[in-house]
């Protein structure tokens, strides 16, 4: 992936302006996914993937951050994480198209300790739900 890219360059799709009356979230969204991925902070890809945008290419994203900072969450012993939480609440159709990401993301979660009972009920879900690819 060209990380000089926005999500719109990488999937193709152009969105029209956002209407007059949107809400910030939705104005945010749009200004996003003309930005190039590799400027792109945490927070905006907790947003974008929380809103189902551009997994294709943010996903790997998110992955690879979460998992170069799992080991220094570990040894605080506490991680409660927006993006964590964004990434493990897709769909399952997200990560049965990728099975290998549903794996990466199961490694770093078996990394991390003393999860929030949030994160875990969350953490609990995805293992069900993709049991048989993890």
């Amino acid at each position: 992936m060209d990380r000089e890219k926005s999500i719109e360059d990488l999937d193709g799709v152009r969105w029209p302006p956002p209407p007059a009356d949107s809400t910030s979230l939705v104005r945010g969204v749009h200004e996003l996914r003309k930005r190039p991925v590799k400027d792109l902070s945490v927070e905006d890809l907790r947003r974008l993937i929380g809103q189902d945008l551009g997994l294709r290419w943010l996903l790997p994203m998110a992955l690879d951050f979460l998992r170069e900072t799992a080991p220094d969450e570990a040894a605080i012993g506490w991680y409660d994480d927006d993006l964590l939480s964004a990434v493990l609440t897709r769909k399952e159709p997200a990560w049965r198209s990728s099975a290998e990401w549903a794996r990466h993301l199961n490694e770093t979660i078996a990394m991390l300790t003393d999860l929030s009972p949030y994160i875990q009920q969350e953490v609990d879900a995805f293992r069900t739900a993709l049991s048989d690819p993890l």
